[in-house]
């Protein structure tokens, strides 16, 4: 499986005795696995389908990837695979060469970026409600449905524990850290929590590997894993925030503060190099039509490019404990995003940031919604804009590589299209008899 730029996985199942080749050789894959929309379809202005007669290259096994899938009978695995020339160049329309990037430049300033995400996600029901509408599953324990907010419940946990032992010992068996879950701010919403890693790579390889964990533990209990970013409209939606810290050569976090500072310099210029890129870097954060919907006022969705201090309204949350650990938490990502480009944009915005010495203003305290009007002008008002300002970043195309830059806007461009040239329900709703 390779990752494409909206996070699906795209790849084949080979035989056991296929293995050994794999490694050996590669796999010949056709070019436009990684101009693929959400749907499936080509997207011919990413230059990667017939601009050069889609092509085959090489996808190559990652070191250290080949992982047992649990409970399955006969016994399967995966394995990541990137995406290279055939002589071996980096393909770089490949997310996770975006993100390798990344770290190779902060490598090369002495630092080593190391981090974890979280996951939100809903339990869903197969079947829709009367109007057509999902809602959340029933346990599958005993077969009991709660419509409330079960935040923090630990019993509305038991009535899924036997579908949550089953991605521990998933996780265990692929060597994922899958440490809390919760029971989340909305009905039928849980929150995974990932271990932290010295190396951001493999923090988003979790990511992956974790996300496919549950939906597969879901289908064989019989509910559906739900990552939309907000697939219940009067409920708060799903996000993938990013803890992220850098250590030096000698291992010390750099964002620890010395005796006798508030906060440590590289830390606030971190945080500056965040929040000045954040506008044109929201097409990453909220790749999708439905991600735009996450973003409402006190929803704990960031509305402006803010920071404070163990602080859920802002996006850029500085959490409290113990000063070594000290890291940013980085808010806008809903769940639908990739994890890839979601750590390579964030690296480079902490890089422009440390190599500019950006000021992030002043902290914000209390309650940041009523404080975002002063810093969100500048913010992209709905996707189309976030997708214009995506295209014209400099900032963004350094982030990403020319040529994943060129194929993710792409895209976006063309996923915007086909949903603005959709006629909804919602419209008949609105219209039909009406207008």
């Amino acid at each position: 499986m390779l990752t494409d730029s909206n996070g699906v996985g795209r790849g084949k199942i080979v035989r056991r005795h296929e293995l050994m080749s794999l490694y050996r050789g590669g796999r010949h894959m056709p070019i436009s696995v990684l101009g693929l929309d959400i749907t499936g379809e080509d997207v011919h202005e990413t230059g990667l389908i017939w601009d050069s007669g889609d092509e085959d290259l090489r996808a190559w096994p990652i070191p250290g990837t080949l992982k047992p899938l649990h409970g399955t009978s006969p016994a399967r695995a995966q394995v990541l695979m990137s995406m290279h020339l055939l002589d071996g160049t980096p393909m770089t329309s490949d997310p996770r060469h975006a993100l390798a990037a990344q770290v190779a430049r902060l490598n090369a300033m002495g630092l080593k970026p190391a981090g974890a995400f979280e996951l939100e996600f809903f339990l869903l029901a197969n079947d829709r409600d009367a109007d057509g509408r999902v809602r959340p599953a029933s346990a599958v324990l005993d077969g009991r449905r709660s419509p409330k907010t079960e935040v923090y419940s630990v019993d509305h946990l038991h009535g899924m524990e036997p579908l949550f032992s089953d991605i521990y010992a998933s996780a265990k068996a692929q060597g994922i850290p899958a440490e809390t879950v919760i029971s989340e701010y909305a009905p039928g919403q849980y929150e995974l929590t990932l271990n932290y890693r010295t190396d951001i790579m493999q923090a988003a390889d979790d990511l992956v590997m974790l996300k496919r964990i549950v939906r597969a533990a879901a289908r064989r209990h019989g509910v559906t894993a739900c990552f939309m970013a907000k697939p219940i409209a009067d409920y708060a939606g799903s996000g993938m925030h990013l803890h992220v810290s850098m250590r030096d050569e000698a291992g010390q976090n750099v964002f620890t503060e010395a005796v006798g500072e508030k906060w440590s310099p590289r830390l606030l210029h971190a945080l500056g190099g965040l929040a000045a890129t954040m506008a044109e870097s929201m097409l990453v954060f909220a790749p999708h039509a439905n991600s735009w919907r996450r973003f409402v006022a006190q929803s704990y969705a960031p509305v402006a490019p803010t920071w404070g201090v163990n602080n859920r309204s802002v996006a850029l949350r500085v959490p409290a404990g113990d000063a070594k650990n000290r890291r940013i938490e980085h808010r806008p990502s809903g769940v639908d995003a990739n994890p890839y480009l979601v750590a390579a944009t964030v690296l480079a915005g902490i890089v422009k940031g440390l190599e500019e010495k950006l000021d992030p203003g002043p902290e914000v305290e209390g309650n940041g919604y009523q404080q975002a009007a002063g810093h969100a002008h500048n913010m992209p008002a709905d996707w189309r804009e976030a997708i214009m300002r995506a295209k014209a970043s400099a900032f963004l195309e350094d982030a990403l590589g020319k040529d994943m830059h060129r194929t993710f806007t792409a895209i976006k461009e063309a996923e915007y299209l086909r949903v603005a040239r959709t006629v909804s329900e919602l419209d008949y709703h609105l219209y039909l008899h009406e207008v």
